[in-house]
């Protein structure tokens, strides 16, 4: 699908011949009854008793000292916290309002709206540092966020509200977003350079932007032109996955980014009559497929990059797709309706859920054997897909300036018994620090954190160059292989010649295994060099046995006690975003002997 064909004038034809735009039922209307109907006898009565609450409860505070606390402290909880729950008081009164129609809960909504127009940034204190200047605001995920939720706010119960604050609401998004979004090129995110390349901000953005023109903007022309803008950018961001589809950002930032570029997927088509549908072509259905082919096991998913072994996919999202694509499997994810609007940043899931719920009791997921993603280089292989306790296992080569970057080349995760044993742990707390120089430091951004070696004393170092170029790939009856040469995701002061990981999942022995061998040669003379396996279970190591977690729910790591040593390097209490922190243990296995070049072999078998 090629976006920069479309042109101004290409676009501006096809505004101008499209019927009504109405993307949701209105309130009072046939169509918003039968929505209604659908969602069970719990979830209105619930959201109308959230309202009522709301309705008489304080607006939490946005003081400018809290916003600069990110500046001052690196933290960003403070302030978006705040601002978080500001969201979703102002969306639950809304959705019960547009439900309910009845009039009772406007003047809350009208004071929560002035309220969020009179931030004086709707950008988060992360991306923009300091208050914006009036005539210069910062254009990021959380601005051109809140500039689809008033567009949102407004189609739903507009007519309710006062003349002067939707007037009042249609400026502020103009002066914010839509505007800068035309006339600017400054935004990182639009479109990618040399020195960067685009990632999810940009569906996020131009889904916030464009979707809300497509809502407020009156003018058929102008409107064409951001539409124009917005594909030519989208275009960009697609070419960011793998040619099969995959996110070096992983499943969780596939749910944001791919999630948004839907969502306005759904919004243009409504306004263009079905004439530009950003779904269309097989590789955009490759893209919708990604979470399928990339889950471990029932609740597991791979977690390479910042993304967590246990996302949440919008039940809405994965309905939406799941219609207009003919992808039913997208349905049986094990994702569930949740009705409670708490803890979003964003409107459009609260009220797609509202309208779009997953059926009940879809069919499970049907898993394959084995997924490859050639350009990324992962390998994700199931020994028996309808078995969810079976062995499983994702590894990666790929390169360490990747989307979200982590230095994990060679990384790899062993799911047991349905829980993940040897792991990629994730995300760290998102701080200053996490997203600034000293990222690397972090245990969870840095190899440290990881399952590959250290060499030398030396850990992964951060950029394009330093890489995993793949060897092998096979997928067989008996085993799949990868097979990596990956001494130049190490730092020349390493000494290595030469790094090759074999990773074998082995489906020739009962219960399946991982076979795992690291062979190296150090350019000049004796070196140092360990393989780590990394997991936040409980680990016993023996003679020749390390034991990881428990039976039914662990694995049992053999090698050779004569020429490899075990230590044992516990981190506890690691820092993560949105999650509880966690223990993790690095298990180091290291040659007795040193030497110009060695050979380290694990065999990895599931605990019965």
């Amino acid at each position: 699908m090629n976006l920069r064909r479309w042109n101004v004038r290409h676009v501006e034809s096809v505004l101008a011949a499209a019927p009504d735009f109405a993307p949701f039922p209105r309130s009072d209307s046939s169509e918003l009854e039968a929505l209604k109907a659908g969602l069970g006898a719990e979830a209105l009565p619930r959201l109308l008793a959230d309202a009522e609450l709301d309705a008489v409860a304080e607006i939490p505070a946005l003081p400018a000292r809290l916003y600069h606390e990110f500046r001052e402290t690196g933290r960003r909880e403070g302030y978006e916290d705040a601002q978080r729950d500001r969201r979703n008081m102002l969306y639950r009164l809304v959705m019960a309002e547009w439900l309910e129609a009845k009039g009772r809960f406007v003047p809350a909504i009208e004071d929560l709206t002035w309220a969020r127009l009179e931030e004086t940034n709707w950008a988060w204190p992360a991306h923009a540092r300091d208050l914006d200047h009036p005539d210069r605001p910062t254009v990021d995920l959380a601005a051109a966020m809140t500039a689809l939720d008033m567009a949102e706010l407004d189609y739903l119960v507009g007519d309710r509200l006062a003349p002067n604050l939707r007037a009042r609401l249609r400026a502020e998004v103009e002066r914010r977003v839509v505007g800068p979004f035309l006339n600017r090129s400054d935004h990182w995110w639009l479109h990618t350079t040399p020195d960067k390349q685009v990632s999810n901000w940009t569906a996020v953005c131009v889904a916030g932007a464009v979707g809300a023109a497509l809502y407020l903007e009156t003018d058929v022309s102008r409107l064409a032109a951001i539409i124009t803008r917005g594909l030519h950018s989208l275009a960009d961001y697609l070419e960011t996955f793998d040619r099969q589809g995959g996110s070096s950002e992983g499943p969780d930032y596939w749910t944001y980014g791919f999630g948004n570029y839907a969502v306005l997927a759904h919004l243009l088509y409504q306004r263009t009559g079905g004439a530009i549908d950003l779904l269309a072509g097989e590789f955009v259905r490759d893209i919708a497929l990604f979470p399928v082919r990339t889950m471990l096991a029932p609740g597991v998913w791979a977690s390479f990059s910042d993304s967590d072994s246990n996302p949440v996919f919008h039940p809405s999202l994965l309905t939406l797709l799941a219609r207009h694509l003919h992808l039913p499997e997208l349905l049986g994810l094990g994702m569930g309706n949740d009705f409670t609007v708490a803890g979003f940043n964003q409107f459009i899931w609260p009220l797609r859920q509202f309208a779009w719920p997953l059926p009940e009791n879809p069919e499970p997921v049907r898993l394959a054997r084995h997924d490859w993603y050639d350009e990324m280089g992962w390998m994700i292989s199931r020994l028996e897909p309808d078995d969810p306790a079976s062995l499983r296992l994702a590894a990666k080569g790929g390169h360490n300036d990747e989307m979200h970057n982590q230095n994990d080349v060679g990384a790899f995760m062993v799911v047991a018994g349905g829980k993940v044993v040897l792991t990629d742990p994730g995300r760290g707390r998102y701080s200053k620090s996490y997203f600034g120089p000293e990222r690397y430091g972090n245990l969870m951004a840095s190899s440290r954190g990881h399952s590959v070696p250290v060499v030398n004393g030396h850990e992964q170092a951060a950029g394009r160059a330093h890489a995993a170029r793949v060897l092998h790939h096979s997928h067989g009856d008996d085993a799949d292989r990868l097979e990596l040469e990956m001494a130049a995701a190490y730092p020349a002061e390493a000494g290595l010649e030469r790094l090759e990981r074999r990773i074998t999942f082995d489906r020739s022995v009962r219960g399946g295994r991982v076979l795992l061998e690291d062979s190296f040669a150090f350019a000049a003379g004796d070196g140092e060099f360990q393989s780590v396996l990394v997991t936040p279970l409980a680990v016993s190591a023996g003679n020749g046995t390390v034991e990881i977690g428990q039976s039914g729910a662990g694995v049992r790591v053999d090698y050779d006690a004569a020429g490899l040593a075990v230590t044992l390097d516990r981190h506890e209490q690691v820092e993560k975003q949105y999650q509880p922190a966690v223990d993790l243990t690095r298990v180091l296995f290291t040659p007795r002997q040193q030497g110009r070049e060695g050979r380290v072999a694990l065999e990895i078998s599931p605990l019965g």
